[in-house]
């Protein structure tokens, strides 16, 4: 499980003084792009990238200015042409739990906008990156 260190400073509050429920979307990401831009690189040379297509986030705990957060993310499994991931994001000092998410990411044809199955040779060299 690889991990990236968020700081939360004040354009991620809202008026109730805690992280917005987006703003989770933006840390998840950040944490995928860390994880996974050496395999989105190599993707990218076979003509193939990966999309979000499903998002479930389960919000635990605020987080609020100031707080420094650990995501986490974990490749669970892949599907015929999906990654399904697991990203949890943390209070660093407490280690309390502030939110999970379950990720699907669909594989797809750069040319076509249409899923593409992923065969044994690129599931293998994905896992190489990981």
């Amino acid at each position: 499980m690889d991990t990236c260190e968020i700081t939360v400073y004040g354009f991620h509050i809202d008026v109730f003084g805690h992280v917005n429920n987006a703003r989770y979307l933006e840390f998840l990401e950040e944490a995928r792009w860390k994880r996974f831009s050496e395999a989105a690189r190599y993707l990218q040379k076979q003509g193939l990238a990966f999309v979000v297509a499903n998002v479930n986030i389960n919000y635990r705990s605020p987080a609020i200015m100031g707080q420094t957060l650990l995501v986490k993310t974990e490749l669970v499994d892949f599907g015929k042409s999906s990654l399904n991931i697991a990203q949890e994001i943390h209070d660093k000092n407490t280690e309390a739990l502030v939110a999970d998410a379950t990720v699907k990411a669909v594989v797809i044809d750069r040319k076509t906008s249409r899923p593409k199955l992923i065969s044994d040779t690129i599931k293998q060299d994905l896992l190489s990156f990981l």
